[in-house]
C-alpha cells in the first residue's frame, strides 16, 4: 500500500498560496456540479459531525491566521468570509471540504466491509464520485490493475487494525494532457486536448501528484481518506534530472494493464522522448 506514518511535524492539511483560488472552484464545482461532487448516505452524518469537529478544531489550532470560529461558522481569511458548519442543504463534511484544499472520502464498516459512506471529491483524477457510495473497499478498488489479487486483503486487515491517533499517507501520481483540478471520469478514451509532441511536452503535460491520507476517528470509528492534488508541469522537471530519470523507468517498466489504467498511452512516447532530451 505503500503507507507511511505521519510525523508529529509534518502536516495533516496542507495549505499553500493556492488556497483561496482552490476554495472558490470548489465553490464554483458545488454550485455548478454538486451531484457528482457530494455523495452521503444519511447514517453517516454522526461520522461527519465528528470529522467536522476535529478538522475545524485543528485548523483554529495549526493555522490561527487563516481560520477562527465565529458561532456557527469558521471564519476562512482568505475568503473574508464565515463559513458555516452545517446548514440544511450543506451536511458536515460538505461544510468542511469548503474549508480545505483536500477532498474527503469517509470510509465506515458496515455490513461486514469497510464502505464508502460519503464524499466531497471536487478534483478528482479520472474517477467517478457517485458510482462508489455505499461500495466496499475492494469494488471501489475494482478498476485498479492486480487490487483485488495483491492489495485487497491486506488493505481490508489494515483498515480493521489502524489505530486512532495516528494519520498514515502515501503519494500516487499521473500524467495529464490539461491542469483542470476537475477531472472525473468521462465516457470513451481519453484523448489530449492538444497533440502532444516531443517539442511540447514540457509545456502541454502535466504532473498530477496526489497526496493521500488515512485517520481514524474515535467515537465513530469511521476513517477519513484526504486526497490532495498538486499539480506541475512536465517542464519542471528538467531542474530534476534524478527524478525525470525516475519518471522514464516507472514509465517504461509499467505493465500495459496500469499503463491503460493511468491513461498514459497518448502521452507515453513523446513524455519518455521529451525528458530523455531535455532532462536526463
Amino acid at each position: 500500500m505503500g503507507l507511511s506514518v505521519l510525523g508529529a511535524e509534518e502536516p495533516w492539511i496542507e495549505i499553500d498560496e493556492h488556497l483561496g483560488d482552490e476554495l472558490r472552484e470548489k465553490e464554483r464545482l458545488f454550485a455548478a456540479h454538486r451531484p457528482q461532487v457530494y455523495v452521503e448516505e444519511p447514517r453517516s452524518l454522526p461520522a461527519q459531525r465528528e470529522i467536522r469537529d476535529v478538522l475545524a478544531e485543528h485548523l483554529c489550532a495549526r493555522h490561527p491566521e487563516l481560520y477562527r470560529r465565529r458561532g456557527d461558522g469558521l471564519e476562512v481569511a482568505v475568503l473574508g468570509a464565515t463559513l458555516p458548519l452545517e446548514t440544511p442543504d450543506r451536511p458536515p463534511l460538505e461544510c468542511a471540504s469548503r474549508w480545505v484544499q483536500e477532498d474527503l472520502c469517509v470510509m465506515e464498516r458496515w455490513d461486514g466491509a469497510w464502505r464508502l459512506s460519503a464524499g466531497s471529491v471536487c478534483f478528482p483524477t479520472r474517477w467517478n464520485l457517485p458510482s462508489k457510495l455505499g461500495l466496499p473497499l475492494t469494488d471501489i478498488h475494482a478498476p485498479v490493475p492486480g487490487y483485488a489479487e495483491t492489495l485487497a486483503h491486506s488493505a481490508d486487515r489494515f483498515f480493521d487494525a489502524m489505530p486512532t491517533g495516528r494519520t498514515v499517507w502515501r503519494v500516487n501520481w499521473s500524467l495529464s494532457d490539461r491542469p483542470d483540478l476537475f477531472q472525473p471520469l468521462r465516457d470513451g478514451a481519453p484523448r489530449p486536448a492538444t497533440a502532444v509532441t516531443p517539442e511540447n511536452a514540457g509545456d502541454t503535460v502535466w504532473i498530477r501528484i496526489e497526496r493521500q491520507t488515512l485517520r481514524r476517528f474515535e467515537t465513530s470509528d469511521a476513517i477519513l481518506f484526504t486526497i490532495r492534488v498538486h499539480r506541475r508541469r512536465l517542464r519542471s522537471l528538467c531542474a530534476e534530472p534524478t527524478a525525470a530519470a525516475g519518471l522514464v523507468g516507472a514509465l517504461r517498466s509499467m505493465d500495459s494493464a496500469l499503463h491503460g489504467y493511468k491513461s498514459l498511452p497518448p502521452l507515453h512516447d513523446a513524455v519518455v522522448a521529451y525528458l530523455e532530451r531535455e532532462a536526463i
